[in-house]
């Protein structure tokens, strides 16, 4: 039986699915020393045990040998190298913004969560550190800490505007972009009130002005409505424009993984542009 960490999974995905290495937008002039992982070798000290790259290499083994291949052998182990080297010290801050209105269900919340939690931990295998604001709304819009977002829910109506209003105030008063690079994620089944449009699109202006990436996650609530909600057209709107910006569509678990791949390659893709 393995043990394994949320870096260790994370890691494990990231390889599987062969996603890019996301660089800092702006590589200070401060380093600090860092240990990565450079390689693996069948000896080392026990602490150093690569449990995932070991059990892969157990899987492979046994497809080869068959049902007679014992569980795990010597052969199987697999120990990290490790080198120091210096990297930016550059530190990233994400945040979440949670439509809260009573269209927002359960499981759209659960959803939104997940692509949150993996969202976050990705970033966290590029950054030294990695600061999380949690924002939730209906027509008005409140800080929270991580347990308090993703338990509330709410009544009333939904105004987007205030919520990108407060994450602006966050990003400029607390993170210096000299220091930190900026990614917002919004979760909605992508209503907003008519009469809020304007505002949100000056926000949402506002907002790319800040930040590395802006991110959109739609849970509507029909099949069909793929980028069609109120939200969806106004994030088309400024990719169109080439706005560091992008929308995803979630209907399911499974839609996930897509939604995490999307972002992290246009990420790296709009990396390798830049001049």
């Amino acid at each position: 039986m393995f043990e394994f960490s949320v870096e260790e999974l994370v890691d494990w995905i990231w390889e599987e699915l062969k996603l890019p290495d996301l660089q800092p937008r702006s590589a200070g002039t401060v380093y600090d020393e860092d240990v990565v992982h450079e390689g693996w070798n069948r000896r080392g000290p026990r602490a150093r045990l690569d449990r995932r790259r070991t059990l892969k290499e157990a899987v492979k083994r046994r497809a080869v040998q068959g049902e007679e291949a014992t569980p795990f052998t010597d052969d199987d182990l697999r120990y990290r190298q490790l080198r120091r080297r210096l990297r930016p010290a550059t530190q990233a801050v994400v945040v979440f913004i949670l439509d809260v209105s009573a269209s927002m269900d359960e499981n759209r919340r659960r959803l939104a969560k997940t692509f949150f939690f993996w969202a976050v931990h990705g970033l966290r295998r590029q950054y030294g550190e990695v600061e999380v604001v949690f924002i939730a709304h209906t027509n008005e819009a409140w800080e929270f800490g991580e347990e308090e977002f993703f338990q509330v829910s709410a009544t009333g109506g939904t105004v987007a505007s205030t919520a990108l209003a407060l994450a602006h105030d966050i990003l400029v008063e607390r993170y210096d972009p000299g220091r930190y690079n900026a990614y917002v994620f919004y979760a909605s089944d992508g209503d907003n009130f008519a009469d809020d449009r304007h505002r949100t699109l000056d926000r949402l202006h506002a907002l790319a002005r800040l930040t590395n990436f802006m991110g959109f996650v739609e849970t509507p609530q029909n099949f069909l409505e793929n980028g069609r909600s109120e939200m969806g057209r106004l994030f088309a709107s400024l990719a169109a424009r080439d706005f560091p910006v992008g929308s995803y569509t979630v209907h399911e678990q499974n839609d996930i993984w897509a939604a995490i791949d999307a972002f992290f390659r246009h990420e790296a893709r709009q990396q390798a542009e830049s001049p």
